[in-house]
C-alpha cells in the first residue's frame, strides 16, 4: 500500500492538472476567453435552453404530402404507359389514397393491369368491372412517412447549422413531429422563415399553346398545370406537369450579381447536368420555368444549349432573398411542409436565475458533504474533500471538452454526483476502521481496507453507469443532459476516490509513519 508506482503518481498529477487547465476558461467571460491564444484550452461549458435562454419550436411534418406526390407520380406514369400502349381509358385520377382508371375496351384490361403492376412495387392493384384501382400498401405508407420525417430532420439540421446557431437540439418526437431548441435565439422569426419554406425546386417547360384566356376558362389540357407567378400570384403560367430536372440534383448554390442585380447561381451533379444540358439543347427558343414551392420564380427563354451543369436563377430578388434562397437550395428541399404546432421562448433572465439557483444548490450540497466528511473521518475526510474538489473540476473540464450541453437536470446530476462522489471513500474508510479494530497496524489496515472495498465500489458504480447509459440511449432532451453529467461524474469520482485519496494517504504515511490511524 505504501508503494505507489511513479507512473501512477505522474498519471494522477497530469490528469488533475489537465482538469484544472480545461475547467479554467469557465471562470472567464466570453470576450476574455475569445482572446486566449489558440493553443490554450478555451472551450466553455455550453449551456442549454433552460439555462441560457432561447427558443423552443415543435414542428409537425405533413407526411401525407409525400403520399400524395407519390400517387401523382404514379398517375403520370400510368397516363404515359397507357398512351404508349394505345390503350383507351377514362376517369384517371386520385381518390383518397387510391389512384384509379377505367379501361374502355374489355380486351385491353389485362394488358393495362400488367403494365400498371410493374410501375410501383409498393402498391396493391385491383381490377373490378374494367376499373383498375392502385393503392399504396400499409408498409409503403409507413416507410414513406418515416423516411419523410428522417429526411426533414436532416434538412432542418443543415438549415439551422447554416445560420450559425450553436448547439441546437433537433430530435424526433412521436411519429411525425420534430422538436427544436435553439439556445441563445430570443427571436426565432428568421429561423421560422427558413424552416417554413419547403424549398422544393424543379424545372418545367412552359406550355405556350395554353393562353391566359384558356387558363381563365379552365381549358387546361392533361399533363399541364397552371402555377402562380412569384411576382404576381394573380398571374398564372401554364407549365408541363413533367419535371424535366429536379432540384434535388443541385450540389451547390451561391448568391451572386448579374448586371448589378442579385441572382442565385447553381450547380448540378453529373446526372442533373446531363439532363439540364439535354432539355436546353432540345428546346431552344422555348421557355423553361423554374418552380419553387409551387410558384414560378422565373421563366427565362432558352437562347442556346446550357451545358456544363451550371446556371443562374434571375428574379426580382433583394440581396437577403438571394442569400436565403441559396441557403435553402444548398441545404436541400424538405420532402413535406412543416407546420409549427408550438412555440415558446425562454428569456435569458430566467436562464440566469436557473444558473444561480444551480450554483447555490451545488455550493450548499458541497459544503454539507465537506463538513460531514471532516467531522466523520478527520484527516482522511479532508483528503476525501480534496479529491471531491478535483472531481468537480474534472466534471466541468469534461463537459467543456466534450461540448456537452448543460441543462438544469444536468446541474441536478452534478449535485447528485457531489453526494455520490464520497461514497467510495466512506466504504474504504469504514473498512479501514474495521480492520484497525481487528488489531491490524495502520499500513496493514489501510492496505486491507482498499483491497476489500474496491470490488464493492466498482460494482456499485458500474450498475449506476449502466443506468446512466440507458437513460441517454432511450431518453431525450433534459433526460440526456442528466445522464451525461451523471455518467461523467461516476467515472471521475471513481478516479478521484481511488487514485487521488490513495495518493494523499500514501504521502501522509511516508512522511509521518503513524502508529495509530486518525479515524
Amino acid at each position: 500500500m505504501v508503494y505507489f508506482a511513479k507512473w501512477k503518481i505522474a498519471l494522477v498529477v497530469v490528469v488533475c492538472l489537465l482538469g484544472v487547465a480545461f475547467a479554467a476558461p469557465n471562470l472567464l467571460n466570453h470576450d476574455t476567453d475569445a482572446e486566449l491564444p489558440g493553443w490554450l484550452p478555451n472551450e466553455q461549458i455550453s449551456l442549454g435552453l433552460d439555462l441560457r435562454g432561447g427558443s423552443h419550436l415543435l414542428l409537425e411534418v405533413e407526411a401525407q404530402t409525400v403520399i400524395n406526390e407519390r400517387l401523382e407520380a404514379l398517375i403520370d406514369s400510368i397516363r404515359s404507359g397507357l398512351r404508349s400502349d394505345r390503350i383507351r381509358y377514362t376517369g384517371l385520377g386520385i381518390h383518397g389514397n387510391t389512384a384509379s382508371v377505367e379501361i374502355k375496351k374489355p380486351d385491353q384490361v389485362q394488358q393495362a393491369y400488367d403494365m400498371i403492376r410493374k410501375l410501383d412495387n409498393g402498391t396493391e392493384t385491383v381490377v373490378e368491372n374494367g376499373k383498375i384501382s392502385v393503392k399504396l400498401t400499409e408498409k409503403a405508407v409507413i416507410d414513406a412517412k418515416r423516411s419523410a420525417v428522417e429526411q426533414s430532420i436532416e434538412i432542418v439540421r443543415r438549415r439551422i447549422d447554416e445560420t450559425g446557431t450553436k448547439e441546437p437540439t433537433i430530435q424526433r418526437q412521436g411519429d411525425e413531429r420534430i422538436l427544436i431548441q435553439l439556445p441563445g435565439i430570443d427571436d426565432p422569426e428568421e429561423v421560422k422563415h427558413l424552416l417554413g419554406k419547403t424549398a422544393k425546386m424543379s424545372f418545367h417547360l412552359v406550355n405556350h399553346n395554353v393562353t391566359a384566356e384558356d387558363i381563365a376558362a379552365g381549358r387546361i389540357p392533361p399533363g399541364t398545370i397552371a402555377l402562380p407567378s412569384a411576382d404576381n400570384e394573380n398571374r398564372l403560367i401554364a407549365v408541363r406537369r413533367k419535371v424535366e430536372v429536379s432540384g434535388d440534383m443541385l450540389t451547390d448554390s451561391q448568391p451572386n450579381f448579374q448586371d448589378g442585380q442579385p441572382v442565385v447561381s447553381f450547380t448540378f451533379n453529373a446526372l442533373g447536368g446531363k439532363k439540364f444540358g439535354k432539355v436546353t439543347t432540345e428546346n431552344v427558343n422555348r421557355s423553361l420555368a423554374i418552380v419553387l414551392d409551387g410558384k414560378v420564380i422565373s421563366a427565362p427563354n432558352i437562347n442556346s444549349p446550357i451545358l456544363g451543369g451550371r446556371g443562374i436563377i434571375t428574379g426580382r430578388f433583394t440581396v437577403k432573398e438571394a442569400n436565403d434562397l441559396s441557403l435553402l437550395l444548398r441545404a436541400g428541399a424538405l420532402p413535406a411542409p412543416l407546420v409549427i404546432l408550438e412555440e415558446r421562448s425562454v428569456g435569458p433572465g430566467l436562464g440566469a436565475d436557473s444558473v444561480e439557483a444551480g450554483k447555490i444548490a451545488s455550493a450548499v450540497g458541497l459544503l454539507a458533504v465537506v463538513v460531514f466528511m471532516v467531522m466523520s473521518y478527520g484527516r482522511f475526510g479532508i483528503y476525501a474533500d480534496v479529491a471531491l474538489m478535483f472531481n468537480i473540476i474534472m466534471i466541468i473540464a469534461s463537459l467543456s471538452v466534450l461540448q456537452a450541453t448543460l441543462t438544469l437536470p444536468g446541474i441536478a446530476g452534478i449535485v447528485l454526483t457531489i453526494g455520490m462522489a464520497v461514497d467510495a471513500n466512506v466504504l474504504i474508510f469504514e473498512r479501514i476502521r474495521e480492520e484497525a479494530r481487528n488489531g491490524l497496524g495502520p499500513i496493514a489496515a489501510i492496505d486491507s481496507g482498499y483491497k476489500r472495498a474496491i470490488r464493492t465500489i466498482v460494482d456499485a458504480n458500474v450498475t449506476t453507469l449502466i443506468a446512466a447509459v440507458l437513460l441517454y440511449q432511450f431518453g431525450s432532451g433534459p433526460v440526456r443532459g442528466f445522464a451525461v453529467t451523471l455518467a461523467i461524474g461516476i467515472l471521475t469520482s471513481m478516479f478521484t476516490a481511488i487514485m487521488v485519496t490513495r495518493l494523499l494517504i500514501v504521502m501522509w504515511l511516508r512522511r509521518t509513519k503513524p502508529k495509530t490511524l486518525p479515524l
